[in-house]
């Protein structure tokens, strides 16, 4: 007998023995007995389910590009051993923020801070962390989004402009990152202030990073920023991580530099 006529001739798989292999099952009423009038998904399903809704919490996250999803708490340094005590400190107490908020999302996280002192770092932490826990999270680059609101009027453009702005602006949680410089033309204030205005009516949880210092904030969008029953302003005093690597490379060659 060939390898394809026993394959041919070998027994189907065994059907689950809760749903017979329909993959739905009657719910339980609280007497123990079946409710025909509902079906509900088999737990032979529930991996298969899972699997589904993971990936589209990823698509619909808007981190695709592998440096955001690689940003976790996991990886957060805020031990940064060559930085002075209130730095470090300052750092710590970020995390720690983040970290809760990324747990319970209610209110408002503003980050504030210099280019590469981790708040992007720390805002998508909370995005993949809140995607790990199988809920969602938008993060959405400023500019980039700005620029993909912009497309939706191209005719080449596969979504219409209010698919793009109702998704961002009722997100469950929004993480909008690099917020500032890109708002200086009136089309682009218009429609960063009726995401801040709306989220903020709705008091929807939001997490915004921004380089800009509390004197360029005086706008009415920004002004949203500081009402300090929804929002906590946190300023991140660390200098550029990137200081540090620059450091270590240094430390190498100088200690190369003696053993040679």
């Amino acid at each position: 007998m060939s390898g394809a006529e026993e394959a041919e001739e070998a027994p189907p798989s065994p059907a689950c023995p809760i749903c017979k292999g329909a993959g739905f099952v009657h719910p339980r009423l609280p007497s123990g007995k079946p409710d025909y009038s509902r079906v509900i998904a088999c737990r032979c399903l529930q991996k298969e389910l899972d699997e589904e809704r993971q990936t589209r919490l990823k698509r619909y996250s808007g981190l695709e590009l592998e440096l955001l999803r690689n940003m976790t708490f996991d990886n957060f340094d805020w031990k940064r051993v060559n930085l002075p005590p209130e730095q470090r400190e300052n750092l710590e107490k970020v995390y720690r923020l983040a970290l809760d908020f990324a747990k319970s999302p209610e209110g408002w996280l503003v980050f504030v801070g210099d280019t590469g002192c981790g708040k992007t770092h720390l805002a998508a932490a909370i995005a993949n962390y809140r995607l790990q826990a199988g809920k969602p999270a938008k993060f959405e680059v400023v500019p980039d989004f700005l620029d993909h609101l912009r497309f939706t009027f191209s005719p080449e453009s596969p979504v219409s402009y209010d698919q793009v702005f109702e998704e961002v602006k009722n997100a469950p949680l929004l993480i909008l990152d690099d917020f500032g410089e890109q708002s200086t033309t009136p089309w682009a204030q218009e429609k960063l202030y009726q995401v801040i205005n709306y989220r903020y009516n709705a008091r929807l949880a939001t997490v915004i990073t921004t380089r800009l210092t509390t004197e360029e904030m005086a706008s009415p969008i920004v002004s949203r920023f500081f009402d300090h029953q929804l929002s906590i302003v946190f300023n991140i005093i660390a200098p550029d991580y990137r200081t540090d690597a620059t450091q270590k490379k240094t430390t190498r060659r100088g200690r190369k530099g003696r053993r040679s």
